[in-house]
């Protein structure tokens, strides 16, 4: 079992070293291709973007790896059975998304640049839900190689289109090139859903009776699914809130929306991205975790699961302090080399050491959700958006321009770290 926890471990490190650095490339020629305002509007319905993704896939992915995991139920039923629940909750999303993306726009972001990327969403989230749901499949077998070359294919075919787009769309308005980008992730995603099913093993005969679903696995997958995606959900819900709380309230104090758009756009297009590159690394002991730490639990090995806990923490507080030190003493030549441009250094020196407890919760999370306690890390995750939802507000008043979202922010990463080691040392003592 350790064997197969580190192999997988090493597996997602590598493949999430080559898909880190691809992502970084396609944000670079992204930023290129849009430019600090398109990136203004890319970063303002990204939130949303975000926000409908994680309802379309209902944290059926984690209950999927989890209960495949487990390895005492039909596989095939039990995907069968989440994705025709999966689709239906798709299908009246993208009624929802098309009703009302034009009040979003106006009434919440005050910008009509937004309307048709946020029109574009409705139309990539069923191939985003069905990739999720296939990866989920294989996290649980505790196959991580198809995960790994599907992304890479997806991001090398996701660079194509962009330059695609540069080359042919280039002369367009900017709202039209920002919706040609979201809507390019329909062919990255259904090339992903190729080549996972390309891995699946040649015994993977779908018959009749695994195409009924079963009403045990969906409830099985409900009780998983459900408080995840609340946890997911309250994160998204943030996530889309921000920039409307943080529009509204700095317009009241006197800053423009066009300075707006432009900071928000820098700190998440520019900073963010560069200061959560070791995030590969937590995101793949998080997947590895998963699966591994639901079986060793439910058999009683408490004393595994304490030591990879430990090792898992210790590993990425290494790496995120030495990317720290790299961050606070080269912010500007980083910029340079990556956006050719210095913007956003003085976030990064602020938020980069705050994101070494961002390293950790990854994993922490992980662990919540593989010792069935979902509903913990749900309680965590709300209250640390209650506390950012609050304070933005409060901080941006103080008239310190985008400060007042970065403490914010880091107050809300501090919080939710913070509770969510509490309980897994409550419940692993």
């Amino acid at each position: 079992m350790k064997e197969k926890f580190i192999k997988s471990t090493l597996i997602l490190m590598i493949g999430g070293v080559i898909t880190k650095i691809l992502g970084m490339v396609c944000k670079v020629i992204l930023s290129r291709y849009l430019k600090t305002d398109g990136i203004g509007i890319y970063m303002m319905i990204l939130p949303s973007f975000i926000l409908f993704v994680n309802l379309a896939s209902f944290g059926f992915p984690v209950s999927i790896s989890k209960l495949v995991s487990q390895g005492d139920k039909n596989n095939k039923k039990l995907i069968f059975t989440s994705t025709i629940f999966v689709m239906l909750i798709n299908i009246l999303l993208m009624i929802f998304i098309l009703i009302f993306s034009k009040t979003l726009a106006l009434k919440l972001l005050h910008s009509e640049k937004c309307l048709i990327s946020l029109m574009s969403i409705a139309f990539v989230i069923p191939f985003t839900s069905i990739s999720s749901l296939l990866r989920s499949y294989f996290f649980g077998r505790e196959k991580m190689l198809p995960h790994i070359i599907s992304n890479i294919v997806e991001d090398l075919v996701r660079i194509l289109l962009l330059l695609i787009l540069i080359y042919k769309f280039n002369y367009l308005e900017i709202k039209y090139q920002v919706a040609l980008v979201i809507l390019s992730n329909i062919i990255c995603e259904i090339i992903s859903i190729i080549v996972l099913f390309l891995f699946l093993p040649k015994n993977f005969v779908i018959t009749k009776k695994d195409i009924y679903p079963s009403r045990l696995y969906l409830k099985e997958s409900l009780s998983i699914s459900v408080p995840t995606t609340l946890t997911r959900l309250v994160s998204s819900v943030c996530y889309f809130l921000e920039p409307i709380i943080l529009t509204n309230t700095l317009i009241l104090v006197g800053y423009s929306n066009q300075y707006i758009v432009y900071e928000y756009g820098i700190i998440n297009g520019y900073s963010l991205p560069i200061i959560l590159l070791p995030s590969f690394f937590t995101l793949a002991l998080s997947q590895a975790l998963l699966p591994n730490i639901s079986k060793e639990y439910n058999n009683g090995n408490v004393k595994s699961v304490k030591r990879k806990v430990k090792l898992s923490i210790f590993f990425s507080l290494i790496i995120g302090i030495s990317f720290t030190i790299i961050l606070e003493l080269f912010p500007e030549q980083i910029l340079l080399l990556l956006y050719k441009t210095n913007k956003g250094a003085k976030y990064i020196r602020i938020l980069a050491p705050v994101c070494l407890f961002q390293y950790i919760q990854s994993p922490l999370s992980a662990v919540l959700d593989a010792t069935g306690m979902s509903k913990e890390n749900f309680i965590s995750n709300t209250v640390g958006v209650l506390i950012r939802l609050i304070f933005l507000p409060l901080f941006s008043l103080l008239k310190i321009g985008l400060f007042g979202y970065i403490l914010s922010t880091s107050l809300n990463i501090v919080v939710v770290t913070y509770l969510n080691y509490k309980q897994v040392k409550r419940k692993l003592k």
